[in-house]
């Protein structure tokens, strides 16, 4: 009933509160998600950052209680009606759809926000620089300048990194620790890729040995 072909394999989905109307998100699914989605009652969608298939509020605990599955007249568009638990927004808001188009101006306060994952609204914050002004944004700046410029700040944090390592200080380990984390995650975001797919590569290898590892990716 779906037509995946249409857009590459992936449709786009709506999600609705169901007791509110509210729309809460937009996100994308493939056939495997939707199956799931079905099957378990739970959505499940498909990221295309991270290239993977992921169950809402798996690491977060905002789950999304599946109520009713829609489909459009032409078959290649999905709206889910949902008992949403918590927030629907990598944010912490209730919904992604907070910011005014014309006047930019947030919907709900600072205060309404609640903390979800750092690592994930830090990475969703730097690939929001990518549209900023480079005049006003540091990390802005080092996007418009480009992928060298990028990649030579990788490699200086780590420097700084390793001279914190041989000088023993512990504050300067945990602070250029940071600054060489922070840059790696400009980089990563510069190429759209989540950090979460790293966590998954390290979850991968666990286990396995370190020169069989590398023997196998040789």
């Amino acid at each position: 009933m779906v037509d995946f072909e249409k857009n590459g394999g992936l449709v786009p989905v709506i999600v609705q509160d169901v007791d509110s109307n509210e729309v809460l998100m937009l996100a994308y699914m493939n056939e495997e998600a939707l199956n799931l989605t079905q099957k378990t009652g739970f959505a499940h969608y498909f990221s295309r950052s991270r290239n993977k298939i992921w169950k809402k509020g798996e690491s977060s605990g905002n789950t999304q209680e599946v109520k009713e599955i829609l489909v459009d007249c032409d078959n290649d568009t999905i709206l889910l009606k949902v008992k949403q638990k918590g927030v629907a927004c990598h944010t912490g808001r209730k919904s992604c759809f907070f910011t005014k188009f014309d006047t930019k101006e947030k919907i709900l306060d600072k205060e309404q926000e609640i903390e979800y994952n750092f690592i994930d609204k830090l990475y969703h914050t730097l690939l929001d620089r990518k549209n900023k002004d480079p005049n006003t944004s540091y990390v802005a700046s080092l996007y418009h300048k480009g992928e060298n410029s990028i990649l030579k700040k990788v490699a200086e944090e780590a420097a700084e990194f390793c001279f914190a390592i041989k000088d023993n200080n512990k504050d300067e380990i945990i602070y250029e620790a940071a600054d060489l984390a922070f840059h790696t995650l400009v980089a990563l975001a510069y190429k759209n890729i989540h950090p979460e797919a790293i966590l998954e590569e390290l979850k991968r290898r666990e286990g396995v040995s370190g020169i069989e590892e590398k023997k196998n990716r040789a």
